[in-house]
């Protein structure tokens, strides 16, 4: 369904600026939830919310396929806005906590000695390197690499969709998107135990104990409060942690953001509108690779944005359907560095608050998406969209300097 959603609205009637309200509410969904999805993570099982999420989104696949309409549509993207704001912060928690747990390591920064008490004591990293080290080169690796399955998937399923739609229009489509989807939550079920945050969580369980369903709303929401105020102490107290966040803010937003403009872009270049999509196939690719090459030369990445900004300006203002290899460039060293930002981010923060922590940078990124958006609309009034893409190309630089802490 991703590959023809636009279309799908488009045919039940609504007009460019009702497809653009719910664009808007897909958006604002992502930015109200993702703070308070990450404390739930912190409270509770982040593998149980990584396996209910793509429920969420089955559910609003579900109302669009059967039940078509303003109101539908609206509520899908809700839900589908939600559900990925439950799996954003828990996952990235989850991954490098049982990474962590695996080496052994120090359960937060800075605590010498404090090792995971189920880790593996005979652990061993490749190479001889330090137990942090590997945790970090094998997060940044494993979420780069997710994310390039996740951009082949949506390629396979743009190319997917074209038969799909010829046997059985929106309607097979949308069942198809279903099922994906709650394939995508038994995956979930499949992930690891969660090692010390499963003990941390039990602990506060027994000690909670049988209360009155009023304490009980009180301890709750004290919890959160708690979590909340865990996850900014450590914001405020880590250099390296308010970098890696304004980092993944300009990166994630700025590049998800442009990207949805990239058909007007390589149609402005003169490619006819059937040749656009496999045109864009190209950004893609590089996107994909980008990912696949996540964790490599990391100590690069400030002068790979600076460049992969050039690429994006130059790119856009050559006016030929051949600056697309330039963008296909930045998008690769967006994903690329962004993975490294990730990772520098979880390094630098302890495991009571991490998944809170996490979606702090995914509030982040969705704020910029939005400005993005609103800065696009305002400017395309009087510039082409060669000369936005230009204007946009300035984030990279300064994500450069943000991650440089300059």
């Amino acid at each position: 369904m991703y590959p023809v959603y636009s279309l799908l609205f488009a045919d039940a009637g609504l007009s460019p600026a009702r497809i653009s309200s719910l664009f808007v509410l897909w958006s604002v969904t992502g930015m109200v939830l993702e703070i308070p999805s990450g404390v739930l993570a912190d409270l509770c099982s982040r593998r149980l919310l990584v396996s209910c999420a793509p429920l969420l989104s089955a559910a609003g696949f579900g109302l669009w396929t059967f039940a078509p309409g303003y109101a539908s549509f609206a509520a899908g993207f809700v839900l589908w806005g939600a559900g990925a704001a439950m799996r954003s912060g828990a996952l990235e928690a989850l991954v490098y906590s049982e990474l962590a747990h695996i080496a052994g390591r120090p359960a937060a920064p800075g605590r010498a000695g404090a090792a995971h008490p189920d880790g593996d004591p005979g652990f061993r990293a490749p190479g001889g390197q330090a137990a942090d080290t590997w945790v970090s080169e094998t997060y940044t690796r494993l979420i780069g690499r997710s994310r390039a399955a996740a951009t082949t998937a949506i390629m396979v399923a743009s190319v997917a969709a074209i038969p799909v739609l010829g046997a059985g229009g929106y309607t097979a489509a949308g069942a198809a998107s279903v099922l994906a989807a709650l394939a995508c939550a038994l995956a979930g079920r499949s992930l690891p135990a969660e090692g010390e945050h499963a003990r941390r969580t039990a602990a506060r369980r027994a000690a909670h104990g049988r209360r009155r369903p009023r304490r009980s709303l009180r301890w709750a929401a004290a919890s959160a409060a708690a979590v909340s105020r865990g996850a900014l102490a450590e914001v405020r107290a880590s250099p390296a942690a308010r970098r890696a966040l304004l980092t993944l803010g300009l990166l994630v937003g700025v590049s998800g953001a442009m990207d949805e403009y990239l058909p007007l872009l390589a149609r402005s270049t003169g490619l006819s509108t059937p040749a656009v999509p496999l045109a864009l196939l190209v950004v893609s690719a590089g996107t994909v690779v980008g990912g696949w090459l996540a964790g490599r030369r990391t100590r690069s990445t400030a002068p790979a944005l600076v460049a992969a900004g050039c690429c994006m300006a130059v790119g856009a203002l050559v006016g030929h359907p051949a600056g697309l290899v330039l963008l296909a460039v930045t998008f690769g060293v967006s994903e690329w560095a962004g993975a490294a930002a990730e990772a520098r981010l979880q390094d630098s923060v302890g495991e009571d608050a991490r998944a809170t922590v996490s979606s702090l940078g995914g509030f982040g990124a969705e704020a910029v998406t939005v400005l993005v958006y609103a800065g696009y609309a305002l400017g395309s009034v009087w510039l082409a969209p060669a000369a936005l893409f230009a204007l946009a190309a300035l984030a990279y630089p300064g994500a450069a300097r943000a991650l440089r802490g300059g």
